[in-house]
This record gives structure tokens, C-alpha cells and sequence, in this order.
């Protein structure tokens, strides 16, 4: 049946009063600054963001999001007389942008980190800048050469020197790899099917530095068929590996027994000791 456009006109404005009856449809409507007429035509899509603000009340993590964008809300805001729909992160997405954002200043800060610019007069440095120093002339992937274990409080600069010595060493040829341990372990997780291809790589690149040990959750699993295995075949084909982590070598091994698997974490600082020298970095934090 043929509808005139007041009819249609009167339906829409039907709609947006029994819309009203939701407090949350009310409060978002009340929160725009504009004729009522232009909420009214807009009053399906408001509804929409209502849905999609409901699904975020009782949502635990990114991965359970039920919005049509992941991540995000389509929020109206007033612009030029006129409502208009923004994607608006939630408090989970605006977590991971940022964490993105951290790791990307992060690798650039490692991809241009250089040995000139290491400062040398900080007691507490001099002795791991002559290890490095020392390194570098030496070293042969030919030969079996231990790498460091290099631990110290947050933001002393331990994976800067580090990326230095490998940015430095890239320039003759030898392939270096920096993985942060805990995001290392989570894109494992979460790609298994890459697994096998990222482990064989991390096996055979001549220089690599697991970064942050320590910082990750213990499983079996990570413990024992990642870092285990990882760090045995290493050991094995003598490949160069350095460590850097907020606990000392006996600190690691209680953090990696789980307080129960006492002889599993033995066997990982065992490897750990084999494959490398031991040194303390203590000073300012420098990511402040």
C-alpha cells in the first residue's frame, strides 16, 4: 500500500518517541546539539550505536567485540548542522592502538640505535660497553661466541646497547633478530599455523636477542617446546644469543619454575649459562 511522505514523516517520528523510552538512546541524543528534526531522521542509526554501546557494557577483551568494526563504535557528532557517524576505539582498542604506536617508536628508536651514541661516562655502563666493544671486533659466526645475559632495572638501556652492537654488526653481513619475549609468545598463540616457519627462523639468524625474559606468563608450553627447544638447537648449531631481563639469573630461574617445575627451569638457565656471559646494568631510567 502507497504510503504519502507524512505518513512516512509521522512513522519516523513514531519510531524516535518509543526511542526515547531507552535511557541510553536518550542520553546520546541529548548529548547533540541540534535541531530535533535531524536526530529524528537519524534515529535508526542512533539505535545502532545504542546496540553497539550495550555490547561494549558486558565485553571482556577485543577478541569477544560483537560490533560491526572491531574495536570500535559509530558515534554521532554534530558537524556543520549536520549528525555525521565517527568510528570511536573503545577502551580495549585505544590499548592495543597504543601499544602499536609504543612498539613502532620503539623499533625505530632500535633500527637507528648506533654505538657512537652510547654515553660512556656512567660508571655502571663502562663494563658492558667494553663487552660489546670487545664483541664486535671479535666476533666470527664461524667460531662458537657466547652472547650476554644483560639484566638490570627498567629502562637502563640494555636492548639499546644491544641493537647497537647488532646495528653495527648488520653492516658486515651477519642477520641479526630483536624479539620481545611476551608479544613473541602471544603472536605465536595467536598465528600457529606460522609457528614452525617463525621458530626456524629465530634458530638460524646468526645474532638473536630475546629481549625482556622474565616479563612473560610461564607455561609449559612456552617454557619447555618454545624457549627449550629455541635455545637448545641454538646451543647446538653455536649461534650467538643474548638475553636482556629485569631478574638476575637466579631470579629468572624461580620465575621460570612456576615455583613447582624446578628441574625444567634448571635445564633452561643451564642453556642460558652456556650461551652466555653475565652482566648487571643498573642506572636511570631513560624511558622517562
Amino acid at each position: 500500500m502507497f504510503q504519502s511522505s507524512k505518513e512516512i514523516e509521522d512513522k519516523i517520528k513514531t519510531n524516535y518517541i518509543n526511542a526515547l523510552a531507552d535511557p541510553l538512546f536518550k542520553k546520546v541524543v541529548n548529548s547533540l546539539d541540534i535541531d530535533e528534526h535531524e536526530k529524528i531522521i537519524n534515529t535508526t542509526k542512533i539505535q545502532d550505536t545504542v546496540i553497539e554501546l550495550n555490547n561494549c557494557k558486558n565485553c571482556k577483551c577485543l577478541a569477544n567485540c560483537k560490533n560491526s568494526n572491531q574495536g570500535y563504535v559509530c558515534y554521532p557528532e554534530v558537524y556543520n548542522d549536520q549528525i555525521k557517524f565517527k568510528y570511536i576505539p573503545c577502551k580495549y582498542k585505544k590499548e592495543l592502538l597504543k601499544q602499536e604506536e609504543n612498539k613502532m617508536t620503539r623499533e625505530k628508536e632500535l633500527d637507528n640505535a648506533s654505538m657512537k651514541d652510547l654515553e660512556t661516562n656512567d660508571k655502571a655502563r663502562i663494563n658492558v660497553i667494553k663487552w660489546i666493544t670487545k664483541f664486535i671486533k671479535e666476533y666470527d659466526n664461524s667460531k662458537k661466541n657466547k652472547g650476554l645475559y644483560l639484566h638490570g632495572n627498567f629502562g637502563s638501556g640494555k636492548t639499546y646497547i644491544i641493537a647497537a652492537a647488532f646495528n653495527e654488526l648488520k653492516k658486515s653481513g651477519f642477520t641479526t633478530e630483536i624479539v620481545y619475549f611476551p608479544t613473541l609468545l602471544r603472536d605465536l598463540k595467536a598465528n600457529f599455523d606460522e609457528l614452525e616457519g617463525t621458530i626456524s627462523s629465530l634458530e638460524n639468524v646468526d645474532l638473536l636477542l630475546i629481549d625482556d625474559i622474565g616479563a612473560e606468563s610461564v607455561t609449559k608450553w612456552s617454557r619447555d617446546e618454545i624457549l627449550g627447544t629455541l635455545l637448545q638447537t641454538r646451543m647446538n648449531s653455536y649461534k650467538t644469543t643474548f638475553f636482556t631481563s629485569n631478574y638476575t639469573i637466579d631470579e629468572l630461574e624461580n620465575h621460570l619454575s612456576n615455583k613447582t617445575d624446578k628441574v625444567e627451569a634448571a635445564r633452561i638457565i643451564e642453556r642460558i649459562k652456556v650461551l652466555t656471559d653475565d652482566l648487571q646494568l643498573q642506572g636511570e631510567n631513560r624511558r622517562k
